[in-house]
């Protein structure tokens, strides 16, 4: 089971990817900024991390550098914004620009992290 935290400060975004990602199978933490998010990810371990990229105080591009340059900088990064000319690239393995599908995420998730298997919750 692939454990993921997902970083988000609106709580539909959060409620939405949560759902698709457990619906899936995946094991899901959330937080609500990217302060809380980078306060998680160094105390626990994860497999990818899902952040929105505008955020107050901390946003996505923080949480992604801080994550780069952690003992744990190879976990995927997908970002997730509507603004995505504010992504610092470099620091995701991907965006998903906002709005986005369900489908989307998955493929956007399963395309980062090859060799899990995924499987689809009665």
């Amino acid at each position: 089971m692939l454990k993921t935290l997902v970083i988000d400060d609106e709580r539909l975004i959060l409620d939405v990817v949560e759902g698709a990602l457990t619906r899936f199978g995946f094991s899901v933490e959330t937080a609500s900024d990217g302060k809380e998010g980078i306060k998680k990810f160094d105390n626990d371990n994860f497999d990818l991390v899902i952040t929105d990229i505008c955020m107050p105080e901390i946003d996505g591009n923080g949480v992604a550098r801080h994550i780069r340059i952690s003992d744990k900088q190879n976990i995927p990064v997908i970002g997730i914004t509507g603004t995505p000319w504010l992504a610092e690239s470099n620091d995701f393995d991907t965006i998903i620009q906002k709005p986005f599908s369900v489908k989307h995420l998955i493929d956007s998730v399963m395309n980062v992290t090859t060799g899990f298997t995924y499987a689809l919750a009665n």
